[in-house]
């Protein structure tokens, strides 16, 4: 009896006991999904990368990418790499976001996209720049009298929970659970482990918020949410796609920026010499975000299916076949970056895949931009010295992000 097909990949790259053939792909058995890897994954990264620019990872039933000119290409290739079927690791979480801005390819991305992008333009988010900047020096401000704080709970959630998702127009009581919402989403965007499982009553409850058809009514008028259903009212979309569009807003403009602002903290307190640079020169900071980024990308891969047959060194990857794009581990590659490991906040890193590249480049990377860059731009004012004190990382199958961090300035 011939062994079934691995579900994330056609048939025809089997042979009779369902291994793979014609394709040349060194083979892994690793798995970047346990509580270790999710703590420290940059040794299996290069362990991959220097396997071969495609490897097969069994565990996965997937190709994977992991150096950075070929990640690059790939996400820049939309018409082969597609992402209709969606970006995740799992049949449900894929499922559950096709026909997003995220899981879509043109023309419906393009469309949907026009609609979610147009508060996150550059010359939208650069007239919240005062409210942010000023909201940032309040808050820090506060935290610096205390001394001590925890840069998750009491800095990096600050700003997207008390700004941006009174922007989108969402109720109280429904902003309170965005953050349980958007990590339930991300770890059912994993492989379908014991991680995602449980997460799913969670993500059960967004969808269920989503789905009720009182939604509009319970959005604030003029915010970014009621603009979506307005722009269905114009025939831009149709009404059915609505409720997962806000979805957009309410999962990756919240989690990603927390998780970046955290580890920005992070590295700074662990490097004091990056920090005093750039309390020395502040024109540095928008340089340092982009860095801390590039170094502890909060997400760390997406998921493509190929749509024709294509090859890469060497090595035949058949349509049909799912691959994994490693953004972190492209953005240490060392074929890439000098020293890739250290954190230089002088380094000329704009090329880095922390934001994605090609079409699904994140949307609201202006407005994750700003309001960290407010947030070190007040810091550096006030503090001379960070000191790092408990960390606890949140173990999540789709995001990279810190639980805790307890800092002391001085």
């Amino acid at each position: 009896m011939t062994p079934p097909a691995p579900p994330n990949l056609s048939p025809m790259a089997l042979d009779a006991e369902g291994g793979l053939t014609n394709t040349n792909a060194p083979v892994s058995d690793m798995d970047l999904h346990t509580d270790a890897a999710l703590i420290d994954p940059y040794p299996l990264y290069r362990r991959m990368r220097d396997l071969g620019a495609v490897v097969w990872m069994e565990r996965y039933g997937m190709f994977a990418l992991s150096r950075f000119d070929d990640v690059r290409a790939a996400a820049a290739n939309g018409d082969v790499f597609s992402s209709a079927e969606g970006v995740g690791f799992s049949a449900f979480g894929n499922m559950a976001t096709r026909g997003t801005t995220l899981a879509s390819d043109a023309p419906l991305h393009d469309a949907l996209r026009s609609v979610v992008a147009k508060p996150l333009s550059p010359t939208a988010v650069k007239a919240l720049s005062l409210q942010i900047a000023e909201d940032a020096e309040t808050l820090v401000e506060g935290l610096v009298a205390k001394r001590e704080f925890d840069a998750v709970a009491d800095l990096a959630w600050h700003l997207p929970l008390t700004i941006v998702s009174k922007l989108v127009g969402v109720d109280e009581a429904s902003r309170q659970r965005m953050p349980a919402w958007s990590a339930a989403a991300f770890n059912c965007g994993g492989p379908d482990n014991e991680r995602a499982r449980a997460s799913l009553p969670t993500l059960g409850e967004m969808i269920g918020y989503l789905s009720r058809p009182e939604l509009r009514d319970t959005l604030a008028p003029g915010g970014w949410g009621a603009q979506i259903y307005e722009a269905a009212d114009r025939g831009e979309l149709a009404h059915s796609q609505c409720a997962m569009m806000l979805g957009d807003y309410l999962g990756p403009s919240l989690d990603t920026t927390m998780s970046a602002t955290a580890s920005a903290i992070w590295l700074l307190g662990q490097n004091p010499d990056q920090w005093a640079l750039i309390r020395e020169t502040p024109s540095l900071i928008p340089n340092a975000v982009l860095e801390a980024i590039r170094l502890e990308s909060p997400i760390q891969s997406f998921t493509r299916v190929a749509t024709q047959d294509i090859e890469i060194e060497g090595v035949s990857i058949p349509s049909g076949a799912r691959v994994i794009l490693w953004y972190g581990s492209a953005n240490r590659d060392d074929r890439r970056w000098d020293d890739p490991d250290r954190f230089d906040v002088k380094r000329k890193v704009f090329q880095h895949l922390g934001f994605g590249h090609g079409v699904h480049t994140c949307v609201g990377m202006h407005l994750a931009r700003l309001e960290i860059e407010s947030l070190l731009t007040a810091l550096a004012k006030r503090v001379n010295r960070l000191e790092l004190g408990e960390v606890h990382r949140q173990l999540n199958n789709g995001l990279r992000s810190l639980e805790s961090l307890r800092v002391r300035v001085h």
